[in-house]
């Protein structure tokens, strides 16, 4: 487990060699230099590996919930790849979460997911936007231990 929750934190850069080719589009959301968002870097890296996105969208929506400031436990993702031709949305859901496993075993509480095709993103290039907190992480005590497993 703390294996787990140390590759959460650690950079990814080195030993993914995805990053040294550059994305068609992406968008770092919150801080312009995302090298202390190491769980963010990570979610962007893996994505880009494992689906070769057009166009991706990685929205760190930790500050919109109950967490304490700089969190890195709720995200917005959009991707828009041709690894999604021919798959159900389930399909496409199912193709991102096997690329974050860890991250969502660990140190990622909520993943809200838009798999778009080429083609989809191409008709219609709109992002969904995340309703408000509604306050429900208060009671759930899994989001309190993966923060503290994400500081340690």
């Amino acid at each position: 487990m703390l294996a787990r929750i140390l590759l959460c934190a650690r950079p990814v850069s080195a030993t993914i060699p995805a990053l040294t080719r550059p994305l068609a589009h992406s968008t770092a959301h919150m801080d312009p230099g995302s090298g202390g968002r190491p769980v963010e870097t990570a979610i962007r890296t893996k994505l880009t590996g494992a689906l070769v996105p057009a166009h991706l969208e990685v929205h760190n929506e930790s500050h919109m919930h109950a967490v304490p400031p700089g969190s890195e436990s709720h995200f917005r993702v959009l991707v828009v790849s041709a690894s999604f031709d021919g798959l159900s949305l389930i399909q496409r859901h199912r193709l991102v979460n096997e690329a974050l496993r860890e991250e969502l075993s660990s140190c990622v509480h909520a993943l809200a997911i838009q798999a778009k095709t080429p083609a989809q993103w191409g008709s219609n290039p709109s992002v969904a936007k995340s309703p408000p907190c509604m306050g429900g992480s208060k009671g759930d005590h899994s989001v309190e231990v993966k923060l503290a497993a994400g500081r340690e």
